[in-house]
């Protein structure tokens, strides 16, 4: 009996271990078949009389379970304690033997036999106990282990994590940092562009007072000189000189007043350039007022279109308006703003105008529709301005010097080069706003203002 009862609880102690149920399936369900046959054995012990069969059958069936366990590396983790159970079977199959092949030498020593194989049957459940011992130490330093590597791999995943974030938080930090720089160089240049503004305004203002006196001086002696060659043609008429001597006398009076006129003609160009630069680098002295900004851009867009008109009578463009009717009167300085409008509108209306001149020229027939465009839109406290045309457009070198004093795209004696710069000036200093460009060559250009309200 003692040998089902080994193999019984060596069985369950596989079963437990390995945990055959969940892992091992297909050792689980032959495990449940050899218990089912310890059992039945058990049952045979009992009710059979003779025994003797038993312990073979026992020792063969314990042979059969040792040899499966060590033969598959399924079963590695519970070797030790099948092959502690080897020396119970070598006593039990030498005790059988002895009693079969020498019975009278079995009879001698059959008490030796017992205790040797008692002991080896101790032996086992000594040697399982410490198994079992060993296992569960085992168990609780794997259960440590995974406890630990949970730890780490919770800790690894909340290290991801941060690094994660701060990974992120370092982007944005390095993206604002960029935008700041980028920002920052934008104003640096507005503020470098300034200074050479007001340097340029002030050298302006110097220059422009030293010219203006002896500029007076030519235009009022030129004046006078055509006057006074006038006066001498009248009274040569009244001397009584030859014809031959008239007629010389007056080609070179005629010559002395055309060139006096040439004198006042330019003398009077330079004196509107003097009084551009001047007009350019002093402040304003109005005083700001309520004003319909929206009435006085209409009236400069039809004055600038009317007056270039007026030269060119086969010139048309498309006058657009985008009027906010919610902005109301604003405080500005009308005759200043109105300066800057009527700035705007003449460049405006010019490239419109040399775009259909040079497609005219090429032979391009094309749809082209001069256009001149103003809209304006208060948002919270600053009011916006837009004046933009689908001309010419102006290219990359000429939109960075197009606030420059002097600086000017169009023909000698068809502009000062003072118009935008004045503009700018009268925007930014006047009005504490902005003024700039928006352009594509060949396409358009738009220019912006901002003015606080």
């Amino acid at each position: 009996m003692d040998y089902f009862l080994v193999s019984f609880f060596l069985l369950e102690h596989i079963r437990k271990t390995l945990h055959t149920k969940e892992k091992m399936p297909y050792w689980h369900q032959r495990i449940e078949y050899a218990k089912y046959i310890s059992y039945i054995m058990v049952a045979a012990f009992f009710i059979s009389d003779s025994a003797s069969w038993f312990s073979w059958i026992g020792n063969a069936f314990l042979a059969l379970l040792v040899f499966t366990a060590y033969k598959n590396d399924d079963f590695y983790d519970v070797r030790g304690i099948v092959l502690s159970i080897i020396p119970f079977i070598v006593v039990s199959f030498v005790r059988d033997l002895a009693r079969i092949v020498t019975p009278s030498f079995y009879d001698d020593y059959s008490n030796y036999f017992s205790a040797i194989r008692s002991f080896a049957f101790v032996l086992c459940f000594i040697i399982w106990l410490f198994a079992q011992r060993q296992l569960k130490e085992l168990q609780k330093e794997r259960e440590e282990r995974q406890r630990e590597e949970r730890e780490i791999k919770a800790q690894k995943e909340s290290l991801e994590y941060l690094v994660a974030e701060r990974t992120h938080e370092l982007t944005l930090q390095k993206e604002e940092l960029q935008k700041a720089i980028e920002e920052l160089k934008s104003t640096q240049n507005q503020l470098i562009q300034s200074e050479k503004m007001a340097s340029l305004g002030e050298l302006t203002a110097g220059i422009a007072h030293e010219i203006q006196n002896p500029l007076n001086f030519v235009n009022n002696f030129s004046e006078v000189s055509v006057e006074l060659c006038q006066e001498l043609e009248e009274e040569i008429e009244k001397t009584e000189i030859s014809s031959e001597d008239k007629e010389y006398i007056r080609g070179i009076i005629s010559d002395l007043s055309q060139n006096q006129e040439k004198i006042t003609h330019h003398g009077k160009r330079a004196d509107s350039i003097v009084k551009g630069m001047l007009q350019h680098s002093r402040a304003s002295s109005g005083n700001k007022e309520e004003v319909d900004v929206n009435a006085l851009a209409d009236e400069y867009m039809r004055l600038a279109y009317h007056g270039l008109r007026a030269k060119n009578k086969e010139f048309n463009a498309a006058l657009t308006t985008d009027f906010d009717e919610t902005i109301g009167k604003v405080n500005v300085l009308p005759q200043d703003l109105g300066r800057v409008f009527l700035n705007l509108f003449t460049n405006a209306f010019y490239a419109v105008a040399e775009k259909k001149k040079t497609l005219s020229e090429s032979n391009q027939e094309t749809d082209y529709r001069p256009e001149v465009k103003i809209s304006t839109k208060k948002f919270a406290d600053k009011l916006y301005i837009r004046v933009s045309d689908n001309g010419t457009g102006m290219p990359e070198h000429v939109k960075a010097k197009i606030f420059q004093p002097f600086f000017t795209t169009k023909p000698t004696g068809q502009g000062t080069g003072l118009g935008l710069s004045m503009s700018y000036d009268i925007i930014t200093n006047g009005h504490g706003g902005t003024l700039d460009v928006d352009t594509v060559p060949g396409e358009k250009t738009e220019f912006r203002i901002t003015i606080p309200v």
